[in-house]
Order: structure tokens, then C-alpha cells, then sequence
């Protein structure tokens, strides 16, 4: 055989393979057999129920990244000519032409073009910052002016099944304690006053009445109904689930059914683009499984001499100063069982009151959860370096972190939950804007409520500062 038949020969087996790798990657339909659209898309025909089999969990996982990381196509039903970004389906005053459009949206092809540092999943540059109006139905805005939108950064979702968990058990605590006041008001026929703790964490008081009326004037860091909201920088999303129907909404305009099908607004297209069912049930099911299993940021010390002892010492710095009132190193957390959906969310989001049984993700069936720390009762301890709680940023003297002027789900501008900091050695830059290039610059711009230890580490000799940077290094995300 001369060379010209062996390359010959060669390329038909190439021409062959990549025949059948085109085969599996693109979804057979009839009228159009070559169509752009996302084979993802209804690959999870019914919601799953029960507990899932590590098999189950990761197939449904597997397809759950596979729409993270689509760039959906107007055949999938991109765009949103006749709606806003707003999280209450919302019609937009003059139909928009551009199918893309940077401030108000849809600003992205896929989920992960903004979730990607250091990995898929991951955080985001400046360059990938979002603009957010506040939140319900004033949306249909062109403008970057801080009157109209906030600029904000994007965060990682690493160890986010782990947030959404300690959020639940921590609002079961807080309404459990509220029910307690009023039983013992009701019982006592005198006004109870109570303080408000879940994991150690303070959320002020309540107060109430022998009527069943309650006072909620000192409450603090934490909604009127007692419900963590764990995700985005101002903790207004109470679960991956409503953070993913809003998101798919906002920058892809994929509109998910639960919320923006005939149940809710009475059309099958509610945005107008021609397009019916963009989004099941079951595909956030798949989105939800695989950002709720995505495993824990860890420590890794660089291989770098001097750094370990440098990071000891700034690890106990980082104490001293105060950093962990807020930046708490680790909040226990009961089970493992991610129930999808889960029990806060409320219309337009599925709840585990809307659905004949509930999936269950349990994440102790993962490889990466056998190596997180667990107390001395078995409880898993999540090394999130946060509290889940909202707190003043600004005060007259520091305002760096008040550039906002709207507020968020009536969250006032200046306050923000608190940012947990595992993987922040891998998503720089920092603040809720992505405006800080590194983390001395954010620690000195921390105001409000984290003015004392702000002021003690300004304080703190250079050494001693540098150490709590090269501890806050090894806090970093490990696909």
C-alpha cells in the first residue's frame, strides 16, 4: 500500500468516526435532522421522585451540566422580544429586536459563559458582570446609570447544596423559635420576647402576643418570614431552584414553565418568540441536581516554601481581628438529603407542596463528601467562612460597597449578605461589583458592621497582614 492509499484509508475512518460522534451529539428530528438545538433539552422527560441511585444522580447530573454549559439557539427558544428580565413574567412596553442586549438581557448564550472561573460552575471577571433592576417587574431598562440597575459580580455556585441546606435547617430554627414565642404568649397570656438564634447565629428578637400578633422590629439580617435566602450578593434567592428559573429567564431569555407557562400568564409563549415548553420542569430539575452536588471549595497551601506557616499565622490574624463574627469557618449541618424542590419557595418556583413526591440528592453518596469535617455528634461542619445573614457594608467614613441605589426585594442598598469566602482564592476580583483587584483592597473597603475588624487589620503590621492574605490563598475551588 502506497502512502496516498494509507492516508486515503485513514481519512475515511476519520470521516466515519466523526460521522458518528455528529450522530450522538445532535438530536435526530424529523423535519430538520441537522438543527442547532440542544440535544440536552427534554433528555430528563419527568421530574425524578424518591432517592435517586448514584447511578440515577449521575445521569441526571451529567445532563444537568450539559444545559449548564449549552449556548441555547433561537430553535431552543433564546431571546425575549416581548418580555422582561423580571422575576414576575412581565411584558415589555416596545418588543425588542436585538436578541442579546447587554444591560437588561439576554446577556449570554450559557450559563456557563459567566459561571467559569476557575471551572464551569464557577465565578466570574468584571468582564462578566450582570445588571439587575429591582427584582420584580420594573426590568425594561437600557442604561448602566446606578439609578436604573446594579452592577453585580458573578459568584460561584460551588458547595451551593451545601448552602441550601444549612439555609432550611436554619429557617426551620428561626420558625420554630418564632412558634414557641407564641405558644408560651398564648399559655402565659403575657407578651413573650425571644431571642432569634439559628446555628449560633443571632438574628435579634421577636416579640409576641398573647392575640397571636407578632412584633418583628428587631429582627436583623433576615426577612420578615423567617426564611434564609442564601444566594446572590444581597441574599434575596431562597433556593437554586428559583436562582436558576430567574437566571434562564434574565440572560438566556429561556423561559421556564413553571413559572412563565399558561399556569401563571395563560400562554404557551409568553415571551414571543415563537417557541413553546423552552424550558420543562424536569430540565431545572437536572440544572438544580448538578449545581446542588458540585462539590465543596477546599485548603490547598501552595507548594511554596514559607507558605503553610504564613497561612497558620494569618489564619489566627484572621480571628483575632474579628473576621469570623461574620466570616464564620464552619456552620453544622444535620443531613445531606438536597430535596428537590424544596419547602420555601414560593409561586412561580416549585415547592414540595406542589408536587407529588420530591427528588432526593443525597450528597453523602459523592466522592468529595466523605472528606468534609464533622463534630463530635456526626453533624457535617461546611467550611463556608460566612453566616448567611445580611449586614450594614457602608458607614460615614468607608461607603466603598454603597455604589447601589435601588434596593432588592426591599433589602436596602447598602446591605449585603455576608460573601462566604471558600473558593475565594480562586475568584478574583472581588466585592459585589468585581471592582476590587485584590483582597487587601477589599478587606479595607469592608464598612458598617465590619468596621472594627476592618479597622484592626488596617491597624495589624504588614507581616501580619500579609499573612491573613496568604491564608485566605489557600481558600480555593478544586473542580
Amino acid at each position: 500500500m502506497n502512502i496516498a492509499d494509507a492516508r486515503e484509508r485513514r481519512g475515511r475512518r476519520l470521516a466515519g468516526a466523526m460521522a458518528l460522534q455528529l450522530t450522538l451529539l445532535v438530536p435526530a428530528l424529523a423535519s430538520e435532522p441537522w438543527a442547532e438545538r440542544t440535544q440536552a433539552l427534554g433528555a430528563t422527560t419527568e421530574m425524578p421522585t424518591g432517592t435517586l441511585s448514584p447511578a440515577a444522580l449521575d445521569e441526571l447530573t451529567r445532563t444537568g451540566q450539559a444545559l449548564f454549559e449549552a449556548n441555547f439557539t433561537t430553535l431552543d427558544g433564546v431571546g425575549r422580544p416581548e418580555a422582561t428580565q423580571a422575576i414576575d413574567p412581565t411584558r415589555r412596553k416596545h418588543p425588542r429586536q436585538q436578541a442579546f442586549f447587554r444591560t437588561a438581557g439576554p446577556d449570554a448564550g450559557s450559563c456557563a459563559a459567566c459561571h467559569n472561573q476557575p471551572a464551569s460552575g464557577g465565578a466570574g471577571d468584571f468582564v462578566a458582570n450582570v445588571f439587575a433592576s429591582e427584582g420584580f417587574e420594573s426590568a425594561d431598562f437600557d442604561s448602566l446609570d446606578p439609578q436604573f440597575s446594579s452592577e453585580r459580580g458573578t459568584n460561584h455556585l460551588f458547595g451551593a447544596g451545601l448552602v441550601e441546606l444549612l439555609a432550611r435547617e436554619m429557617s426551620r430554627e428561626l420558625q420554630s423559635r418564632r412558634n414557641e414565642a407564641l405558644a408560651k404568649a398564648r399559655a402565659s397570656r403575657e407578651t413573650v420576647r425571644l431571642s432569634l438564634t439559628a446555628k449560633g447565629i443571632d438574628f435579634g428578637h421577636i416579640s409576641a402576643e398573647p392575640d397571636g400578633s407578632v412584633n418583628l422590629d428587631e429582627l436583623d439580617g433576615v426577612d420578615t418570614d423567617l426564611v434564609i435566602r442564601p444566594f446572590t450578593q444581597k441574599g434575596v434567592m431562597t433556593s437554586l431552584r428559583q436562582f436558576t428559573v430567574n437566571a434562564l429567564n434574565h440572560h438566556h431569555g429561556m423561559q421556564a414553565d413553571e413559572r412563565f407557562g399558561a399556569r401563571w400568564t395563560g400562554s404557551d409563549d409568553f415571551d414571543g418568540d415563537g417557541k413553546t415548553g423552552e424550558i420543562t420542569a424536569a430540565d431545572v430539575s437536572a440544572l438544580v441536581a448538578w449545581q446542588a452536588t458540585l462539590p465543596a471549595p477546599a485548603r490547598v497551601v501552595p507548594e511554596i516554601e514559607g507558605w503553610a506557616d504564613a497561612a497558620a499565622r494569618g489564619e489566627a490574624n484572621f480571628e483575632q481581628f474579628g473576621c469570623t463574627i461574620c466570616h464564620r469557618p464552619a456552620l453544622p449541618l444535620e443531613s445531606l438529603s438536597f430535596a428537590d424542590p424544596g419547602p420555601y419557595d414560593l409561586a412561580g418556583t416549585l415547592n414540595d407542596g406542589q408536587v407529588a413526591a420530591r427528588a432526593i440528592y443525597d450528597i453523602a453518596l459523592l466522592e468529595w463528601a466523605d472528606g468534609l469535617p464533622r463534630d463530635a455528634d456526626g453533624r457535617v461542619l461546611v467550611p463556608l467562612y460566612g453566616d448567611l445573614k445580611r449586614h450594614v457594608m457602608t458607614d460615614s467614613q468607608i461607603d466603598a460597597l454603597g455604589n447601589e441605589l435601588l434596593s432588592q426585594r426591599f433589602v436596602d442598598r447598602n446591605i449585603f449578605q455576608t460573601a462566604e469566602l471558600w473558593g475565594v482564592g480562586s475568584t478574583q476580583p472581588y466585592g459585589h461589583r468585581n471592582d476590587f483587584s485584590s483582597l487587601d483592597e477589599i478587606i479595607l473597603a469592608h464598612g458598617g458592621n465590619a468596621r472594627q475588624a476592618r479597622d484592626a487589620y488596617e491597624a495589624a503590621a504588614k507581616n501580619d497582614r500579609s499573612d491573613v492574605i496568604a491564608f485566605l490563598k489557600t481558600l480555593v475551588i478544586v473542580p
